[in-house]
């Protein structure tokens, strides 16, 4: 079997814990060729009996996965044929968490860093998720940009934290620190930054080392939700709004002003609040 090669993505895979490394400078946005590769990849160890966890970690320390690219409808034959491959009921946003959801492995996510909008929604599609208390961030950004999460937040987060603070979370678009992410139930927890890599890498051996059938029994007895209806309900809400001109306006307005440069990504609610006409 051929070996895939990523451009977005660092892969490798030891003692039952495969570790995905997220690649894509300068501030690691979720775009097609990333997608596309995280499906790959998600499918290859699908198959795949000797691992047992899959580690997500980003090459950048300041973003985990800034949010889905705001230029790509740039590339519209590139997503036509990404969505082409995906489920029928799901748009290829949508299909990228879904498959993180559904995948076999117990999937845990590393963030030290921020993650707005897609990359977000990327976080809580995973089984767990630790992050650095000085340092990790964690929004739905997609409010400021006219548009409400589109890729599986909205369903998501109502699973995680409740609807109350899920509409506090997608309407004040605000970005959230790792403690109070925490005490919502957003993230499994909140560590000192120089204390989560150990963590997450005694909680992924202890994982992997576990009894044979131990992690598909517990994965068995705990099934992801079944979201088709509110994915569709999702799905249509964002699509209604990405068609407005006004929310492109808005979209373009942002990246003229620095989204997806580190500056700007260093305070993109603030970038984009400002790129909203008052």
């Amino acid at each position: 079997m051929t070996t895939p090669v990523y451009s977005t993505l660092h892969v490798s895979s030891a003692d039952g814990v495969a570790r995905i490394v997220l690649d894509n400078p300068p501030v690691n946005v979720l775009d097609v060729t990333m997608m596309r590769e995280l499906r790959t990849a998600l499918d290859a160890l699908r198959g795949d009996s000797s691992v047992r966890v899959i580690v997500f970690s980003s090459a950048d320390p300041e973003f985990f996965l800034a949010h889905v690219d705001m230029g790509i409808a740039e590339r519209m034959d590139d997503l036509r044929q990404l969505a082409a491959s995906a489920p029928a009921d799901l748009n290829v946003f949508q299909a990228v968490g879904e498959l993180l959801r559904h995948q076999p492995q117990v999937t845990i996510v590393k963030l030290a860093g921020k993650a707005r909008g897609g990359g977000a929604e990327f976080v809580a599609a995973a089984d767990m998720a630790f992050a650095a208390a000085e340092t990790a961030g964690i929004g739905q950004i997609e409010a400021l940009m006219g548009i409400v999460p589109g890729g599986g937040g909205t369903q998501y987060l109502r699973d995680r934290v409740g609807r109350n603070r899920a509409l506090e979370v997608v309407l004040t678009a605000d970005l959230f620190d790792a403690e109070t992410a925490a005490s919502y139930g957003w993230i499994n927890r909140a560590l000192p930054a120089d204390q989560l890599d150990a963590y997450v890498d005694r909680v992924a051996r202890d994982i992997a080392a576990l009894p044979d059938g131990v992690v598909e029994a517990a994965k068995r007895a705990l099934p992801a939700d079944d979201l088709t209806d509110g994915l569709r309900r999702e799905d249509e809400a964002w699509a209604t709004q990405i068609a407005l001109p006004a929310v492109q306006r808005l979209i373009a307005q942002g990246l003229r002003d620095g989204a997806q440069t580190p500056a700007g990504e260093r305070d993109l609610e603030g970038l984009m609040r400002g790129a909203v006409p008052r």
